[in-house]
């Protein structure tokens, strides 16, 4: 049996606790017996557990009463969590069991309880963007990465975004038990197992009529064409050290990445929604070829765009 252990608190977001729970519950459809996971919420107080949004989730103990060592271990994510201090109980309690853990890590904001324990102190790790500079400032000697949906440092997960829990459990599952249970739980769950793009993706655009905007625009109806940063500095009628400026002000973050970002996501609905093969996707989306866009996946999401395609659309089956 594999242990899994959610670390949570009143107030904490409730689909942090419940996204991983169902995705490794559900693994268990696709493992043998003998290899399925065992899951218990750990409280940081005693009693019922009242979320973000009302409803109630009973732990299953107290985390001073969790003296085994568990194989995957997961801290939980709330809103109060950035500013939020917790004894040093649980802060020692969590050292303890993240040393013991096979893999251990934290859902968005859950990751302020694991620097604050110092589990963060030179790694790279991600939250979600809107608290990136806070976590930066708090754990100096960490790398966050903002623009990260999910990132992996040795035996330590973080990740970022609405569904994180349940990309973070994908990702830890894939590496607890291969890359067959992980499809299969995406596809069951009609998910694909890692979503394109980082946070910027979700990020707002320029105010319309806008000359960022109008870039914007050309970007994605010209994925073909060019889209260096000198022709969208011709589109938006400034020099390129202005636009420059004035894109990573208003967008948060840089033509090219921008360039970058689009091209990705409309590889991804191809992938998801046809057939075409990986040639014309690559062409159509502005790749020219597929090592690019094959580079890219790999860069971004740690998989090829044929493996992407297959995490969308792989029909599941039981063992």
């Amino acid at each position: 049996m594999t242990t899994v252990a959610i670390l949570a608190f009143p107030d904490v977001q409730s689909l942090d606790v419940v996204g991983p729970m169902d995705v490794f519950a559900e693994a268990n459809r696709f493992l043998a017996p003998e290899a399925h996971y065992t899951l218990e919420v750990l409280g940081i107080e005693h009693g019922p557990l009242r979320c973000s949004n009302g409803i109630t989730i009973p732990a299953d103990k107290h985390f001073s009463e969790a003296h085994d060592a568990y194989d995957l271990l997961l801290v939980a994510g709330g809103t109060e969590l950035v500013h939020r201090e917790f004894d040093e109980g649980v802060c020692a309690w969590l050292r303890r069991a993240a040393a013991l853990a096979r893999y251990f890590g934290s859902i968005r904001s859950g990751a302020f309880i694991l620097a604050r324990a110092g589990l963060l102190d030179g790694k790279i790790a991600t939250t979600h963007r809107g608290h990136a500079e806070t976590l930066a400032s708090l754990c100096r000697s960490a790398r966050i990465e903002p623009d990260r949906l999910c990132v992996q440092d040795g035996r330590l997960y973080t990740s970022a975004g609405f569904t994180a829990g349940i990309d973070v459990s994908l990702r830890m599952l894939t590496q607890d038990k291969g890359n067959e249970v992980a499809l299969n739980v995406a596809h069951s769950h009609m998910v694909c197992m890692l979503r394109a793009g980082g946070q910027t993706h979700f990020a707002s655009y320029s105010e319309p009529n806008s000359p960022i905007a109008k870039v914007q625009e050309h970007v994605f109806s010209n994925l073909k064409g060019d889209l260096s940063v000198n022709a969208l500095a011709t589109v938006a009628n400034m020099s390129v050290r202005n636009l420059f400026r004035v894109f990573v002000r208003d967008a948060k973050i840089s033509p090219a990445e921008f360039v970058e970002n689009a091209r990705m996501e409309a590889a991804r609905m191809m992938l998801e929604s046809t057939t075409a093969c990986l040639k014309k996707i690559s062409y159509e989306c502005g790749f020219n070829d597929t090592d690019r866009m094959r580079n890219l996946f790999r860069r971004r999401l740690g998989i090829s765009a044929r493996e992407y395609r297959e995490s969308c659309k792989r029909p599941a089956t039981v063992p």
